[in-house]
């Protein structure tokens, strides 16, 4: 005798094997409920409808024989079929009665959740389709979710919607790209206790980075109220990055902090019949981050063990796509959905392929990046669902944001535009599946980009993604790195921008050479480190009102400092991590400083800065020595709270050995001791006097760095700032070159390191040639020229020992 299929299975019936009976979706949440309870992770209770009950649904009602004959002549390249054919198939489905047996069973399960509370509790009520999650896609949004729905009449009808979902235009050309039959698929509905997130904050979860694949970060994405606003782009939620390996190892490893605008939060409409609408949030805590640090690195911890679980489930990593909601009644932590993530899991580690954009233009838009790519096309600017079908092959499409009955027109674009959602949203998870740049929460896109205009869509410039007027040239680079040489001689790289890093780590190479502080100070924090020290003493209301612009969520400003220099600097260290990275501590000249936020009230004007307070000078001197302890705090919090002991340090322009003496005795002052922790201090050698007394400067520091453009200044007597001698300029003049031999020739006599970080070795292979020949330990390369270098490199190593060989 045949065992009757359940229609319903609770949570704890339920584990990863029954996706053929609940889908994807409930068959996570149950594996979740029953496997990672013991690891103190939460899932709110529920229970799940089954395939058995979707498909006694369709039979008792003779809906399967309906649909059938409605979708026979079905044409999904045609999007007018494919509407009309979907609304009669969703109108059949919302038509029909829900068998007794079927109402019966969900009605007691829906009692017993709520403990038999008069009237029940409110529940989220959502799709899980029986082949959703695929390991080649997994198109965000197939099906429906409800949120808020409370009451057993109010349950049964909106159990009856997300049947209906099963058919929405875009899952059902999904199924007919995909060559699945439509009635090999099944609908399972899975009811969950709800997380009252609408007085609190929710978000999406990445245990990868979603933009390049980096393996060894969490990517959070958080705005106040229920989720359905991150997922669906309505919000431009905060951004949060936390790195795996440390924080395992119990550190805090919180990369960057980055705030969202949060324009609305969704939250329970209790008087309508929506359930739920969105409001305005206040302007204080749209300026304010979502969750605390604890909730961060609470969701991280999670969100690995959650991935560690899958992966040992699997047998190979499995990078996870997370929600997550916080109770603002009980301010705990859930999480709500996890399934695997299906992009950069299924690519190939070894192919990189890269997009070059060989010219600028005008900028019409930016926002934030998503797909590494460039496309262009026509703009076709797109302000309703009403008007999709004006898109053509190939068009850049531009709307105020997507949501999945786009799909099919997506498949369309060259690229997409959108002006609000964040890096987790529906827009750029689509993007990302079908191979498109796309550019998200661009703001004001929609009206600052004519319809109809060619445009250029730039996504390889960084977190920062451009749409430029007019069609630009680009070219794309497939390498495959398996077949690059790695030669003895250490290749490092020369690394500004901290959102650069998880990209620029994938390239072959020994680490980080020179990490630009200067660069992250200038963009990122922008206001010199004194104003931020002596602000409440600022009578410049103005100057004051700037700064507050830019921090925000910080009432103590220097403390904006020390986080912002602290997790630029991390998300490099943590890119190469546990390859060495060298941090090069500020090296601003006083016409630079000047020109940062208040940096004028601080910076005296010199006739020739080149040469002037700069470097080494100003870390002991009386007008910056507070100044340099904020530095101090930023890189111990790097080493210390985030655990990245694989940065260095490194001192610019250090004139004397008593200057680096005066140095390390004010660094020790804030707790960074050569030694410590295995704390290693470098200097730059960049001034006659650094190779004139190499071994005294070896006495006290572990190493040396040649910065060839100073050297070349300082040994020729050219300001390199100056047009009318630049001819002169030339780092392979004789006298340079022996500079070079010479400090290589000393340092390495004392057992010390020496590297090169200057430009000219990405400029000149001649210069790398003849360091490698005496013996330099590492040289340090643009991005943009290591792939060529490396190999020149192992060329010039093989023909050595070829030499070495002969005779």
């Amino acid at each position: 005798m045949m065992t009757k299929e359940p229609l319903i299975l609770w949570f704890d019936q339920i584990d990863i094997s029954d996706v053929p009976a609940v889908g994807g979706k409930n068959a996570s949440l149950g594996e979740m409920f029953c496997n990672l309870k013991s690891k103190n992770i939460s899932v709110p209770n529920g229970f799940a409808t089954t395939a058995a009950a979707y498909r006694l649904f369709l039979s008792e009602t003779g809906l399967d024989q309906q649909i059938q004959e409605i979708l026979h002549d079905l044409d999904t390249s045609d999007i007018s079929n494919l509407q009309q054919h979907g609304r009669e198939v969703r109108h059949a489905i919302l038509s029909a009665e829900i068998p007794q047996s079927i109402q019966e069973e969900i009605n007691e399960a829906y009692e017993k959740l709520s403990d038999n509370l008069l009237g029940g509790i409110d529940v989220a009520v959502r799709s899980s389709a029986t082949a959703e999650d695929l390991p080649d896609a997994s198109f965000a949004g197939q099906q429906e979710s409800y949120l808020n729905v409370r009451g057993q009449t109010t349950l049964l009808d909106t159990c009856r919607r997300c049947f209906a979902s099963l058919f929405t235009d875009r899952a059902i050309s999904y199924r007919t790209e995909k060559g699945f039959e439509h009635f090999e698929i099944a609908l399972s509905i899975g009811i969950q206790r709800m997380v009252r997130s609408d007085l609190s904050s929710s978000g999406v979860m990445f245990t990868i980075d979603t933009e390049t694949g980096f393996k060894d970060a969490v990517l959070i994405n958080a705005a106040y109220g229920l989720g359905e606003n991150i997922v669906q782009g309505s919000v431009n939620p905060d951004e949060y990055y936390v790195f795996k390996p440390t924080l395992k190892t119990g550190h805090q490893p919180i990369l960057k902090k980055a705030l969202g605008s949060k324009e609305f939060k969704l939250i329970y409409d209790t008087g309508g019949e929506k359930m739920t609408r969105n409001v305005p949030v206040d302007s204080v805590d749209r300026k304010q981050f979502a969750i605390n640090d604890d909730d961060i690195l609470t969701l991280a911890r999670w969100g690995c063990l959650i991935e560690d679980h899958y992966s040992k489930a699997h047998g190979h990593l499995c990078p996870m796509d997370i929600e997550w909601a916080k109770d603002g009644i009980t301010q705990e932590l859930f999480i709500v959905q996890a399934r695997p993530e299906t992009v950069h899991s299924q690519k190939k580690t070894q192919l990189l392929k890269t997009y070059h954009l060989n010219q600028r233009g005008r900028v019409l838009a930016s926002g934030h990046s998503v797909g590494e790519r460039i496309g262009h096309g026509i703009a076709r600017v797109i302000q309703s669902a009403e008007n999709l079908d004006e898109v053509q092959h190939g068009d850049v499409l531009i709307t105020d944001k997507t949501d999945p009955d786009w799909e099919p027109i997506m498949k369309k674009a060259a690229a997409i535009v959108t002006n609000r959602g964040g890096r987790t949203c529906h827009a750029a998870i689509v993007s990302r599946e079908l191979g498109l740049p796309a550019i998200v929460g661009a703001e004001e896109a929609t009206n600052a980009i004519p319809s109809g205009s060619m445009v250029t869509v730039s996504c390889v410039e960084g977190d920062m993604g451009y749409i430029y007027d007019g069609q630009l040239d680009y070219e794309v680079e497939e390498v495959d790195l398996a077949q690059i040489p790695r030669p003895k001689t250490s290749v490092m790289m020369i690394v500004g921008n901290p959102n650069e890093a998880f990209r620029l780590s994938m390239l072959p190479s020994d680490g980080v050479g020179l990490a630009r502080m200067e660069f992250i100070i200038n963009s990122f924090i922008r206001i010199h480190p004194m104003a931020l020290l002596e602000y409440d003493n600022l009578n410049d209301w103005a100057l004051k009102a700037k700064i507050d612009h830019l921090t925000p969520a910080y009432d103590d400003k220097p403390s904006f400092f020390v986080d912002t220099l602290a997790q630029g600097v991390a998300m490099i260290a943590a890119a190469f991590y546990p390859r060495e990275v060298i941090v090069r501590m500020s090296d601003f000249k006083t016409n630079e400083y000047a020109n940062l936020i208040g940096g004028n009230l601080y910076e005296p004007k010199e006739e020739n800065p080149m040469i002037g307070f700069r470097g080494a000078s100003r870390y002991y001197h009386p007008h910056y020595r507070d100044a340099f302890g904020l530095e101090c705090q930023a890189m111990r919090k790097v080493r210390e709270t985030m655990g990245l002991k694989n940065m260095k340090l490194m001192i610019p322009f250090c004139r004397t050995v008593d200057e680096g003496r005066k140095v390390l005795a004010e660094m020790a002052k804030h707790g960074l001791r050569r030694g410590d922790e295995g704390l290693e201090i470098y200097i730059m050698c960049e001034i006659p006097s650094n190779v004139i007394q190499a071994e005294a400067f070896a006495e006290i520091f572990d190493g040396f760095s040649i910065g060839s453009n100073d050297l070349t200044q300082l040994t020729l007597g050219v300001d390199r700032d100056s047009e009318i001698v630049a001819h002169l300029f030339d780092e392979r003049d004789p006298a340079v070159m022996d500079s070079l031999a010479a400090a290589i020739r000393k340092v390495k006599a004392t057992g010390r390191k020496i590297g090169i970080c200057g430009q000219a070795p990405s400029d000149y292979p001649e210069i790398a040639e003849f360091l490698i020949k005496q013996g330099i330990d590492s040289i340090s390369l643009n991005p943009d020229s290591v792939l060529k270098t490396v190999t020149r490199i192992a060329e010039v190593e093989a023909e050595m020992e070829s030499h070495f060989f002969h005779l």
